[in-house]
């Protein structure tokens, strides 16, 4: 008796889950209404406008125009780009300037591989970007279908996420937790790939299904059985209502302790320096208080990546060119959102006499090379722009050596000195770049926004120039990419039209980008370029020709760029 009961119970188990997996039960839940013209991307845009998304970087493809045009009905701009990287790296800009996430949607297949660089490069600057991208039917999936290729794999190494959609009812959930997801820890993108079916009304999905009703064999009977069932479990449930409210992002912070520990080793220091990185300047923190913080702390700061111009043009408290000299004499060093990579010679600078406080979102970004060149004295996964906050709470009425600043602003002083000596350099033929760069430092208005897309003309405005603010500063990051110019001034323009926004321009990396010109014009966004144009990759010539003896592959022909912007 127990031996047919447990029988009985398999044979119950597998029933159910095969009518699960065929959706059968959803069929008999919900009522499918075939005459309704609601479609998949109108779900899409509701979840994107409760999340308070108001631009989409596109460039069009019929795998994704009812996401498109529902967006665009729900109030949500769409800005479409010449060229699919360019919409990413423009979701990228938007998502570090305004504190949402960017988002980009592209189609299927060649329109997905042409965001791969774009995509790895927010991931390495750790922003928070949706990329949605179209697909094949997940009927039609591996049988040939236009622009089908195995999508999830190529973002799976490069995503914080990445998900499918296989029933319409699942949009709504699948997108608010992407974003989640996005937004929290250590921000980063992630991906949502939508089949064609998932986003079309049903009669439309019917018709190119191929459903005959009027089936007269047995074969065709069982084939368009399989097919309105998989017809009728996509649409179940669909548009029943949805929650789209956001999902609070998850976001890292230091605890008490920590804090403590931290305020002990400063409040000690007669030689403190703050190094400030990228990551510090992300929500939830307002950026005026992190600012109000280090001005009250008194601490010698360095600025990088989108921290560049965060303190202003002249704030007595930030350093620009003798950072190696600091870091060698410091007694507590803070690396607030900063990362022992290349860019700090993988902690090689560090002096094996200061104690060093690491503070990041991400555990191993935290202490990056500290089994080789250094050691944290106190290493802490937390928001760092959160912990300098509760820090200087912590150390009311501490204030930093006045004479380290002093010491610090002499040899700060000295190199300014000398580059603008360089500056005043006449030169043979063309322009010294370091005196059009001071020129144009000097005129920019206070609400500047200047990204930096070259090699060798943009390493010279980095070296020379101040950002006016907070968020005045966008290169591409750890990666290095270039090509980022066009994609970045469009977000950056959209999301601070107030702004003056210019593109500092290789002449070699101007040309991955100058089609975007057109979407400047399209969507009338009044944007500066400025090209640093002598003929060539000077960057790498530079060592190729010490090394090797040669300009191989270095060398560009001199391009009359004010003909083509004209």
């Amino acid at each position: 008796m127990c031996l047919i009961t447990a029988f009985t119970l398999i044979i119950l188990g597998v029933l159910l889950y095969t009518a699960f997996k065929l959706g059968i039960i959803n069929r008999i839940l919900y009522k499918v209404d075939q005459n309704t013209t609601q479609h998949g991307g109108e779900l899409v845009a509701k979840t994107l406008k409760a999340h308070n998304v108001d631009f989409i970087f596109t460039l069009s493809g019929g795998h994704i125009s009812p996401i498109l045009c529902a967006s665009e009905n729900e109030g949500i701009r769409i800005v479409d780009v010449r060229h699919e990287v360019n919409a990413v790296f423009a979701a990228d800009a938007v998502a570090r300037l305004s504190g949402k996430i960017g988002v980009a949607a592209v189609t299927a297949g060649p329109g997905l591989t042409n965001t791969i660089t774009a995509v790895k490069n927010a991931q390495m600057a750790e922003s928070p970007i949706l990329l949605i991208g179209g697909a094949a039917a997940n009927l039609l999936k591996g049988r040939g279908a236009l622009q089908d290729i195995d999508q999830m794999s190529l973002f799976k190494s490069i995503c914080k996420h990445t998900a499918s959609i296989r029933y319409i009812r699942d949009i709504p959930i699948t997108l608010k937790k992407a974003m989640h997801i996005a937004q929290s820890g250590t921000p980063g993108p992630v991906f949502v790939e939508f089949p064609i079916d998932s986003l079309y009304p049903f009669h439309l999905v019917k018709r190119e299904i191929g459903i005959k009703d009027d089936s007269k064999s047995l074969v065709q009977r069982l084939i368009s059985l399989y097919l309105n069932n998989y017809l009728y479990s996509l649409f179940a449930g669909a548009f029943v209502e949805h929650d789209f409210n956001p999902l609070k992002p998850k976001i890292p912070q230091a605890n008490t302790n920590e804090i403590q520990k931290a305020a002990e080793l400063l409040s000690k220091a007669k030689k403190p320096v703050i190094l400030i990185g990228s990551q510090a300047t992300l929500p939830p923190t307002p950026a005026g208080d992190l600012i109000e913080s280090l001005q009250q702390l008194n601490v010698p700061c360095f600025l990088g990546g989108m921290a560049r111009g965060m303190l202003g043009r002249n704030s007595p408290i930030q350093f620009r060119h003798c950072r190696k000299d600091a870091l060698k004499e410091a007694d507590v060093v803070i690396l607030a959102g900063t990362v022992c990579d290349f860019r700090l010679g993988y902690g090689k600078v560090l002096s094996r006499k200061s104690k060093i406080i690491s503070v990041n979102r991400d555990k191993k970004q935290l202490t990056k090379n500290s089994d080789i060149y250094w050691k944290p004295t106190l290493a802490i996964q937390a928001d760092p722009s959160s912990f300098v906050v509760e820090l200087a709470k912590a150390l009311k009425g501490f204030s930093g050596s006045q004479d380290w600043i002093e010491q610090l602003r002499a040899k700060d002083d000295a190199k300014e000195d000398a580059n603008r000596k360089k500056a005043l350099e006449s030169t043979e033929i063309h322009l010294n770049p370091m005196k059009v760069l001071q020129t144009l430092d000097k005129i920019l208005p206070d609400n500047a926004i200047l990204v930096a897309d070259g090699g060798d003309f943009v390493a010279t405005a980095a070296y020379l120039m101040r950002p006016p603010t907070f968020g005045s500063w966008l290169d591409p990051g750890a990666f290095g990419t270039l090509g980022v110019g066009g994609g970045f001034a469009l977000g950056a323009k959209l999301v601070r039209p107030e702004s003056e926004v210019w593109i500092i321009y290789g002449d070699g990396s101007c040309g991955y980008s100058i089609a975007e010109i057109d979407t400047f014009t399209r969507h009338e966004l009044p944007i500066l370029s400025i090209v640093g144009n002598d003929a060539g990759w000077t960057q790498i010539a530079r060592d190729q020709v010490v090394f090797f003896g040669s300009t191989v592959a270095c060398e560009l022909a001199v391009f009359l760029f004010k003909l083509f912007f004209n």
